[in-house]
């Protein structure tokens, strides 16, 4: 481990000016790297004071809180290393797995005709005493082998993939110890402020357990990485780098408020974690069932634009046209149609697509809605039973 850690930082050491040299101006989402930063991040700057009107904060009260905080919480937070098998030559750089690495360096750092196994490193953290373990996919997508080290322990823990969402980015693993676990609790996403102290906590290029310190910076921010299309995303300063994917987000009570996931390199202090009222919602189906569980109808969907009112003759431009149905979906057995528009689900008014998938992920898996489409100039009722998404 320490000849992967000695070389993987010296790598680091050296991308970091050759990065600037060839990326210049773009638009990239990854690292921002500064390894006088994650060598030293117990020296993370503090504004002087956060007044409220009544009480001001005071440098060392913030210092001291955190210290407290990463104390007590760093103990729940693992270090996940990953190995995988190839079909042809490998990625000997174990950073190569996380798709924010590889959109940040590329291929310019590739190792070609190695052993065909490639290795990854990401975070995670402990949710239950008996070994549940929440972090991103896309740390331990494709793996033949998961191990995790905890804090205290000698030797790693071969983990189990309990269950793993991709368009979520979310996976959640399962180690057995002998005696229970220190666990984090999650905490709510929702009550967090833009302005809120908060603290970054995951093994940063493989340097375990290093601590960064800032602020929510902004909420519900979309961001696409290769094929991911992340919705709502918590914005924050605290610096997040490759190796911290995974890893938890806490506020200044010490609870997870998001699971840090990407950077934005073209500017310092932008990245981004995946909030815990997304978490909440799926994370009983992952644990149980292996999979997200999803209300589905069988349709593609498009807006209408003024193009398409006046070609169907309708009277605006609100609804939800359909461009295609999956044959045996829900929506093929009701008779949906390509070229029907839906108007209303379940008397409520569809005024665009989005507003259809957001009524039909609110449904459970078998109620039946009741849909109003116009077909070709005439408007009419379908009845449609929700379906479970894969099942079909």
């Amino acid at each position: 481990m320490g000849v992967i850690k000695n070389r993987t930082l010296a790598v680091v050491l050296s991308l970091v000016f050759v990065g600037g040299l060839l990326l210049g101006g773009t638009v990239i989402l990854a690292a921002d790297y500064n390894p006088l930063q994650a060598l030293n991040s117990s020296k993370e700057a503090v504004p002087p004071a956060v007044e409220d009107g009544t009480t001001v904060l005071q440098h060392t009260e913030v210092q001291n809180d955190v210290a407290g905080i990463v104390n007590k919480a760093g103990k729940a937070v693992v270090k996940i290393e990953t190995v995988m098998e190839n079909s042809g030559s490998s990625q000997q750089n174990p950073f190569f797995q996380d798709p924010f690495f590889r959109q940040f360096f590329g291929d310019q750092f590739a190792y070609p005709q190695q052993p065909r196994t490639s290795k990854g490193l990401g975070s995670g953290f402990i949710i239950s005493k008996d070994g549940y373990i929440l972090t991103n996919e896309h740390v331990v997508s494709g793996a033949n082998e998961i191990n995790v080290e905890v804090a205290g322990y000698d030797e790693a823990f071969s983990a189990k993939l309990v269950g793993s969402d991709h368009n979520l980015d979310l996976a959640v693993l399962k180690i057995n110890a002998d005696k229970d676990l220190p666990v984090l609790a999650l905490g709510s996403s929702q009550d967090a402020r833009a302005g809120d102290w908060v603290i970054a906590i995951g093994n940063p290029y493989g340097l375990d357990h290093t601590v960064t310190v800032g602020v929510i910076s902004a909420k519900g921010r979309p961001i696409t990485i290769e094929d991911r299309h992340y919705k709502n995303l918590l914005q924050t300063d605290a610096s997040i780098n490759p190796g911290n994917s995974g890893g938890p987000l806490l506020n200044m009570n010490g609870e997870v408020v998001g699971i840090n996931t990407a950077i934005n390199a073209q500017a310092q202090g932008i990245g981004f974690a995946i909030p815990t009222s997304t978490v909440k919602e799926v994370f009983n189906d992952l644990k149980e069932k292996g999979h997200v569980v999803r209300p589905y109808l069988g349709v593609m969907l498009q807006p209408v634009t003024p193009e398409l009112k006046e070609y169907f003759g309708l009277d605006n431009t609100q609804g939800a046209l359909v461009a295609y149905v999956q044959p045996g979906s829900p929506a093929d057995e009701a008779g949906l149609k390509r070229g029907d528009v839906i108007l209303e689900f379940n008397k409520k008014e569809v005024v665009d697509p989005d507003k259809l998938v957001e009524l039909v992920k609110e449904s459970k898996i078998g109620d039946k809605a009741v849909l109003l489409i116009n077909r070709q100039g005439s408007t009419r009722y379908v009845t449609v039973k929700i379906g479970e998404e894969g099942k079909n």
